[in-house]
Formats: C-alpha cells, structure tokens, sequence
C-alpha cells in the first residue's frame, strides 16, 4: 500500500491516481487535520500527533512509524514538508520503504543551489551570469556584484519559496541585501550560505516537466508558463506558454533532459528558467518533486504524472518516447487561497461555512463546507484548472468557474484572480514576472 507524507489537496490528488492503479491508501494526519478530507479519502488514517508541520508533516520518525503501523511499503511525499529531503529518502531506503520519487543523491545536488549550477554548466544548460563560490561578507558581495554588473540577485543557496533572496542595484543595496539574504537563510534553512548572480529584468518564469525512469529513458512533457508571481510564490500558471516558439521549446526540453541524465535522474522533476524578452533562457533550479501546477501539463499531455510516478518507482519503463509526446489544447491553473485582500493577501483563518464547487473545471481540493482553514498550515483552498482548444477558450472557462465559486466563511484571493485573468497584459500572453506588482501598485 501507499503510505501520502501529505495534506490537503495534494494528498487527495494522489489517494485518487492510487484507487485508479488498485493500490491502498494511508493517510497521516496531525492533532488539528483529524476531521479534514484528506483524512476521509484514504482507506486508511494514521496519527501522527502535533499541530504545526514541525511536529507532524516533517517528522520524518512519525512518517516511518506511520508505514510500519499501516503496512504501508511506499511512501509518496506530494510537494513541500519532506519532499525535497535527502536525509528522508535515505531513511526510507534503510528500512525498505520506496520513495515515490528521484534518489536521495540526486536531490541533495540539485538542493543546493550553487551544486546544481555548477552540474546544470557541465551539462551544457545555459545558466546566469554570477559567482560560483559562496560570498563571505558584505564588502565581498559588493566586490562580486561591481564585477557581474548591477543589477544582481543575491541568492540563498539552500533557499526556497522566495526566501533568502533580494535583489540589488547598487552597492549599499549590496551590502544590505547580503545581511538580510543571510539572516533570512539561517533562520529559514539553518544554512546561511549565499552566492550572486545576475538578475534577469522583467523576465519569464518557464519551467520545463521532465519524467524519468531507472532504465535511463528520460523525456520532456512541454512547459509551464508561471510568471503570475507574488512574494515569488506562483498565482496563475498555463501550458503551454503564449510566449515560446517550437525552437525555444526544443531547446529547454533538451537541456532539462541533459541535466537530468548527468544526475542520473528518475521521476517526475521540473527544472526551472527565467526567459528574457529575446527567448534566451538561463537556468534557475530544478525541483526534485511533483510541482503544485502539475494539473496543467497532466491536461495537456493527457498524462496522470502521479501514476507514472508510482510505475517508475516499481522499476516499470517509462514506455514512452518524446516521439510519443504532443500537447493538445490549452490549460491555466489559478491558486484559490484564503487570505486577506486588503490586508496584503495575509493569509487568513476560519471555518468554511459553505462551499459550492464550479462544473466543468478540474477543481483540486483538500476543502470542503464544514473545513477549517488552520494558521499552521499552507491557506490554499483549492486548485482551479480550466483546458480548452486554445488559450482564450481555457482563459474565459476560468474566469467563469472563479465567477461561479461560491465560499462563505473567509476572504480568499477570488476576485483578485479574476481581475488578473481580464487584464490586457494577461489577455495578450505578455506577462512577465513583474506584472502583479506593476498592474496592482
């Protein structure tokens, strides 16, 4: 059986493709996620205690306790808590449990950003202009910053989800970037280690789903366009991008599949680029896991990247060529959180007293009438997906099921997400990562 290290509405996602392949499900479940739906979609529930994730989700000790209680021989992490931990995944290996996903070597390269930059330039990725080596202090990073040329990205390397970063353009913002960015990393991921690099303008957030066996097949399934960011958190993404040619699509597939291979790299993966306004891409990291917006390739490709997942983790081939890939139509995902518009979209808590969901969407959820919404955890609601035979169909399809949307209980981002699909700049497909902070000063 298949043991979901996860919550919410990824872990619902994956309890589904698992039924589809005759496979039992065991959920986990903390103090305050003992009545959530996640907990109700499993054949079976364990608990594993606490409320915050610290207590619970990323325990990997109670991940392990949980398998050996419930049977469970696999473990699929979904995305966030343990998902991208070496150490977890050699912690399964030694007590015999399958990872659902790439080998503890592989992601403790691609984790680290400055490890992965020096691989991704080995294999012959293109990769931003910066500073291999770790900068040791303030006047080091100004030294760095003067030689690359303003602006710069000062970076942590163990970073994620937009933390330990911060952008310069000049040296005293060098110098105060340097002092945060590091501070920031320490207390984010205990590894206060930070490099440099140049920093793209007004650029595209492209990444590229890779799919991998252990046999050394590897293939590339199109793009995701995410350039719809706050706080560098994605808000919208869509596949394909209105930005790529066939040429530029070719080129980015090829070059996650070579960084892929020299990882030696099995599962599903997503290497990350920012593009600038020429098409010249550069790249930025890979995750080593299944993406949020995974929904928008599945429907373009017709593919369930969850169950290829679980077949590639068996030892199974892929069973597919990159001959044998096509994307078909159009997909927009939009992220439906609870949180606060005029508060600054601070995330925002309380008891869901009513929830009607829209037809003819894809609508992934861990929520439903009668669900609370926790401080302790992620405020996202539900996923909202809308395919269609070209991007304006799945555009306005989107629109229509956020219109239809129905929740009583808390604020959420709704008629925010509506604005940002019905302005010009989005309508055209001209988007770039600076367009929330630009069209909603």
């Amino acid at each position: 059986s298949l043991l979901i290290a996860n919550r919410g509405e990824i872990a619902c996602r994956i309890f589904a493709s698992a039924a589809k392949m005759g496979i039992g499900s065991v959920a986990v479940y903390s103090d305050i996620d003992a009545h959530a739906l996640h907990t109700r979609s499993a054949d079976e529930a364990v608990c594993i205690g606490g409320e915050s994730a610290a207590e619970s989700y990323l325990v990997a000790d109670k991940i392990i306790d949980a398998c050996k209680q419930s049977g469970a021989d696999a473990v699929h992490p979904g995305y966030g808590f343990l998902s991208e931990q070496a150490e977890f995944a050699e912690r399964l290996a030694k007590e015999g449990i399958t990872l659902i996903g790439p080998s503890a070597d592989a992601m403790r390269q691609m984790g680290d950003k400055i490890t992965s930059k020096k691989l991704s330039s080995d294999a012959g990725v293109n990769t931003i202009p910066g500073y291999m080596g770790l900068i040791e202090d303030k006047e080091h990073c100004v030294k760095i910053a003067a030689e690359i040329g303003y602006p710069v990205m000062i970076k942590a390397s163990a970073g994620g989800g937009g933390k330990g970063m911060r952008i310069a353009w000049n040296d005293d913002e060098a110098r105060s970037g340097f002092e945060r960015s590091k501070s920031e990393a320490q207390s984010s991921f205990g590894d206060d280690r930070i490099f440099v690099e140049k920093f793209i303008t007004n650029p595209r957030h492209i990444e590229i789903q890779v799919l991998a066996d252990k046999h050394g097949n590897c293939i590339y399934l199109g793009e995701r366009e995410c350039s719809i960011q706050r706080r560098n958190q994605k808000v919208v993404e869509e596949a394909p991008s209105p930005f790529l040619d066939e040429k530029t699509r070719q080129a980015m597939g090829e070059q996650s599949v070579a960084l892929s291979r020299a990882v030696h790299y099995s599962s599903a993966g997503t290497v990350e680029f920012v593009v600038d306004e020429n098409r010249n891409f550069y790249f930025l990291e890979m995750n080593t896991r299944l993406q949020v917006e995974h929904p928008v390739t599945e429907l373009v490709t017709g593919l369930d990247l969850v169950a290829l997942q679980i077949s590639v983790a068996k030892g199974g081939p892929l069973g597919k060529s990159q001959d044998d890939v096509s994307l078909c139509g159009h997909a927009i995902e939009a992220r439906l959180y609870a949180e606060n518009p005029s508060q600054d979209f601070m995330p925002a808590t309380g008891h869901v007293e009513y929830l009607s969901r829209p037809n003819g969407v894809r609508f992934d959820s861990g929520v439903e009438t009668g669900s609370d919404v926790s401080p302790f955890y992620d405020p996202m609601i539900a996923k909202i997906i809308a395919s269609g035979p070209d991007r304006e169909t799945a555009r306005l399809k989107l629109v229509q099921a956020l219109n239809d949307t129905i929740l009583f209980g808390v604020s959420t981002n709704r008629q925010f997400l509506i604005d940002a699909l019905n302005t010009e700049v989005f309508v055209s497909g001209e988007a770039t990562t600076a367009f929330i902070g630009e069209t909603f000063a």
